[in-house]
């Protein structure tokens, strides 16, 4: 009975120790919010389109990257370079029972007075480095991967 009893322990220290390791280890971003999480500079990488009909060329955002500012402001710079200053808001709600963020992006060339905007059904981050939003159209989704 003894045996078992210091067998547990040192099983039980075991496990404690590799948890501590890899809790220190792990990046700190899973503890903060979304809103703290996408302040920064992210380039879109790809987008996946799954269903029927619809285009990628038809999307506002195809590639370049966006500066977000933690007041909510936004620099968008497109594959031509061609600057657009903006706005981004996340938004939370709950649908039966889980979480979704929702990523509304606003972005306008002054000089040209060109205007970009999406709404993203859904956001969520799949790493410190990476997070993923979605646009989901009747027939069609079409998923958009962002990476510092």
């Amino acid at each position: 009975m003894v045996l078992k009893s210091t067998a547990m322990k040192k099983s039980y220290a075991l496990v404690g120790m590799i948890s501590f390791i890899l809790l220190c280890g792990c990046s700190k971003d899973i503890l903060k919010s979304y809103e703290n999480r996408i302040i920064g500079t992210w380039r879109i990488t790809d987008i996946n389109k799954f269903g029927l009909g619809g285009d990628i060329d038809n999307l506002p955002f195809q590639e370049g990257t966006f500066t977000f500012n933690e007041n909510g402001t936004l620099t968008y710079v497109n594959a031509a370079n061609v600057s657009f200053n903006g706005s981004w808001e996340i938004r939370k709600r709950i649908v039966n029972g889980e979480t979704i963020r929702t990523l509304q992006i606003t972005a306008i060339d002054f000089t040209n007075q060109q205007v970009l905007t999406e709404y993203y059904d859904d956001m969520y981050f799949t790493g410190t480095n990476h997070f993923k939003a979605s646009i989901n159209s009747t027939l069609r989704t079409y998923v958009t991967h962002f990476r510092r």
